[in-house]
């Protein structure tokens, strides 16, 4: 006889196994709605910071712009205010956080910066800063030869070198040379040489293309130029490019063969320098021309009693040289041209002839001499330029 078994009750079966199951969790127990753990909880909106660069600056660069950046929010509103109350420009960044000036400082300024800003957390918040700026103990002018006034009409020849005359000493010619800038259409290759601490002249490494516009800027507001010097304003002109015209004379011939766009158009007698005073070689460019010019050797330091000094009074005058050299009319030498050199370095010609030249040529226009005896044309005598090989010229830069 089998034993007896004993069943429980499928009701019961259902509850027990409930039971167990609400008593048990496969999250970990975790209550509906809590915060996650560890660290889950949402972190609370970060307020917005703002900063100011230069932040409370004094002595700066008039041309350094003033930033205001924002992190963990946006900017609503940035003025930044000159101590006369003028209102200095600037602009946001698309995605507002940042604002830069737009507009340059003047020297010796102070400025009131005034930033807002809203943060992820909807909250305000303002920034306020001052930048003051350098005062500069002199201010260079970056002044132009030739003057484009003077040249607007005419143009400029071929051979014009573009000056920068500053009328103080740079001791920092390398920033200074950087804010220089010489575009020209064609474009050609050209470069600085300093003659000088005051003085910097650019060329092409060819004479000119005929036609070419040159426009020329320097960007020396706010540059160091070196003790205490900064520079005054930004400045930019343009210069037009005539009609190549090249005068050629020849020591030997007594000749001088004129061309104009590359093709001999005239050749006329010339007497040049004489032994005790031959016209300097190479390359020489006219930077001025008068009708009525009195010639005086006082004018570079050759004063009487010295046997080489002089005054004339002469006609239709182009000046090729700083030391006295000059193109022009000289009756009194008529029957040497074309024969023999007697001048005291200047290129002589008959009235017809220096006529005819001084209305065809004109400032940048060059003369180009050959075997007269003298020493090369210096390149500090202006305008000696083109006395120097494109290598030589190079070396001139303050960058190399």
């Amino acid at each position: 006889m089998f034993p007896k078994k004993t069943f429980l009750p499928v009701v019961g079966i259902l509850a027990a196994t409930l039971l167990l199951s609400a008593c048990s969790s496969g999250d970990g127990g975790g209550t509906p709605g809590a915060p996650d753990a560890p660290g889950g909880a949402s972190q609370a909106a970060t307020p917005a910071t703002v900063s100011i660069e230069p932040a409370n600056a004094s002595g700066i660069s008039p041309s350094t712009p003033i930033v205001v950046k924002a992190a963990n929010g946006k900017l609503t509103a940035v003025t930044v205010t000159s101590s006369k109350g003028k209102t200095v420009a600037g602009n946001f960044s698309a995605d507002k956080l940042s604002w830069t000036s737009t507009e340059v400082l003047g020297y010796a300024g102070t400025y009131q910066v005034k930033a807002d800003a809203q943060g992820a957390d909807g909250k305000q918040v303002e920034k306020t800063g001052e930048v003051t700026t350098l005062s500069p103990k002199k201010q260079a002018n970056a002044n132009l030869i030739p003057a484009p006034a003077a040249v607007k009409a005419t143009g400029v020849g071929v051979g014009q070198p573009i000056v920068f005359s500053f009328g103080v000493a740079v001791k920092n010619k390398a920033a200074v040379e950087k804010a220089l800038s010489v575009e020209s259409s064609p474009k050609q290759d050209g470069g600085w040489y300093w003659m000088d601490d005051k003085n910097v002249h650019y060329r092409p490494k060819e004479y000119w293309q005929p036609g070419t516009t040159i426009t020329v800027s320097a960007k020396i507001y706010g540059v160091d130029f070196g003790n205490g010097v900064y520079g005054s304003d930004d400045r930019t002109e343009t210069y037009k490019v005539h009609d190549s015209w090249i005068g050629k004379a020849d020591g030997n011939s007594e000749q001088m063969q004129i061309f104009h766009n590359g093709s001999m158009v005239k050749s006329m007698p010339i007497s040049m320098g004489k032994d005790a005073t031959p016209t300097h070689l190479g390359p020489h460019v006219i930077s001025d021309k008068q009708a009525n010019y009195t010639m005086d050797s006082c004018t570079y330091g050759v004063c009487p009693p010295d046997p080489k000094a002089y005054r004339s009074n002469e006609k239709f005058s182009e000046r090729i040289s700083n030391d006295g050299e000059f193109v022009h009319e000289n009756p009194n030498s008529v029957g040497a041209q074309g024969s023999s050199n007697v001048s005291h370095g200047c290129i002589n010609l008959n009235a017809a002839n220096a006529e005819w030249f001084f209305q065809n040529f004109g400032l940048g226009d060059v003369v180009e001499v050959t075997n007269s005896g003298g020493p090369q044309l210096p390149v500090w005598d202006l305008y000696g330029d083109w006395s120097k090989s494109w290598a030589d010229w190079q070396k001139g830069s303050a960058l190399q």
